[in-house]
């Protein structure tokens, strides 16, 4: 298919499972569940939402970024998370990164996450220019 942009984030997941950080075709651009991963691997800030939450939506943003968009264009975002009671933390760190423009989204708890100490989980889609 022609006018498909697709980008990685060097999580070790992309080359294990077969997928990309995020794909772009024509004004859509969808981000994969994107996990908090530390640079240079490892999970960011273990037990912590708020700061687990920022890092997904920093490598998220930076994957927009590099297909042409930013957090202005999101439409959706998706909040998987393993303790539900922490979705004050979550929400935060989510309402600081979209407070301009803030997004449709969802949160929901699910059973785990790929690594155990991850607590979150985030999925955006956005539309731009």
């Amino acid at each position: 298919m022609s006018g498909v942009r697709r980008v990685h984030s060097g999580a070790e997941w992309e080359s294990k499972v077969g997928y990309c950080r995020a794909v772009r075709a024509g004004n859509h651009i969808s981000v994969s569940g994107t996990a908090p991963v530390a640079e240079g691997g490892g999970v960011h800030a273990p037990g912590d939402g708020y700061e687990q939450a920022r890092r997904c939506l920093e490598i998220a943003l930076s994957a927009l970024q590099e297909l042409g968009a930013g957090a202005a264009d999101v439409m959706r975002t998706r909040m998987y998370v393993t303790d539900i009671s922490q979705w004050s933390a979550f929400g935060r760190a989510h309402a600081e990164v979209f407070a301009a423009h803030p997004p449709a989204t969802t949160i929901v708890e699910v059973a785990a996450l790929i690594d155990p100490a991850m607590l979150i989980e985030v999925e955006v889609n956005a539309i731009c220019s």
